[in-house]
């Protein structure tokens, strides 16, 4: 694992420096005032001036970086620019580097896996791609592990499978909501999940979370159990609010039918038909919430 402020450190901050010492000697300012503007040892000056350091064309040959180092190497010499605001013109420079630009093609090289978001992610950009996505993977492994761990949830499973499924913040369609790539079974009494989550691999869990959504819900996680009465009058005795679907299955017209009283159902059920099964679906803002939740039912 490679952070890019790694590749910052060792590969861009070398360059960097090196040039603007560079800048500094020929302004006349001398290898001890370079250090201390740059606050850094005369050694290290006295190894960027000796071509000590290894330095990457990529940046080298930069006109933006080339146009910040004459700006802040002459602000530094006529005091036109404090070294405050010499690192916050630097830092700026870096963030835009990193923005699907040359500090992000440096980052994937590193790290390959980064490949699949063509260096467009926002790595110091919380809502960006990236880690909207990885946000929402994790909420899912960690709902996981808390049903793994949870005695007695495989006797909840449904004879067509279990699926924990979380969605992005602006998620539209399935592609934008993660969950268990084959659902979850019961395995001999064992809850089983048979690979790592991803995005687009549930249809109907997903499709009734969506439709949820759509209908004025907020909650951002649906786990799917097997239904009797027992069970729904567990999850209300435990202060959680119900709602019964309109027929013998979770339609996308249903679904809002359902919600048309309380938009904010922590559960919506179905009682099941000929040749459907029934089934209670738990709602919640994250998938611990609701993985939580289905320790009031064993």
């Amino acid at each position: 694992m490679r952070f890019v402020e790694e590749i910052v450190v060792e590969e861009f901050l070398p360059t960097f420096r090196s040039m603007l010492a560079e800048d500094l000697r020929e302004r006349g300012l001398t290898q001890s005032e370079v250090a201390e503007a740059l606050g850094i040892s005369q050694s290290a000056v006295s190894k960027y001036a000796h071509g000590d350091v290894a330095r990457r064309e990529e940046f080298l040959g930069d006109e933006r970086v080339q146009e910040l180092v004459e700006r802040v190497g002459e602000g530094l010499t006529e005091g036109g620019m404090s070294p405050v605001q010499a690192l916050v013109e630097a830092e700026v420079l870096i963030r835009r580097l990193e923005d699907g630009d040359v500090l992000a093609r440096l980052h994937e090289d590193a790290m390959p896996e980064l490949a699949e978001y063509d260096g467009s992610f926002r790595v110091h950009d919380p809502e960006s791609e990236l880690r909207t996505t990885e946000r929402v993977l994790s909420s899912v492994r960690r709902g996981l592990r808390r049903l793994e761990n949870t005695s007695g949830f495989a006797t909840l499973i449904p004879a067509v499978g279990s699926n924990l499924v979380v969605c992005t913040p602006d998620a539209e369609g399935l592609d934008d909501v993660a969950g268990v790539p084959g659902r979850i079974f019961d395995v001999k009494g064992r809850a089983t999940v048979p690979s790592e989550p991803e995005f687009g691999v549930s249809e109907h869990v997903a499709t009734v979370l969506l439709s949820a959504r759509r209908a004025g819900s907020d909650a951002r996680a649906a786990l799917n159990v097997r239904y009797s009465p027992a069970i729904v009058e567990r999850l209300t005795d435990a202060g959680l609010t119900t709602a019964e679907f309109d027929g013998d299955r979770p339609t996308e017209e249903a679904v809002p039918a359902a919600l048309a009283t309380d938009p904010d159902a922590d559960v919506l059920y179905q009682t099941g038909g000929y040749g459907v099964e029934p089934i209670v679906y738990l709602l919640g803002p994250d998938a611990e919430t609701v993985a939580e939740r289905v320790g009031e039912l064993v």
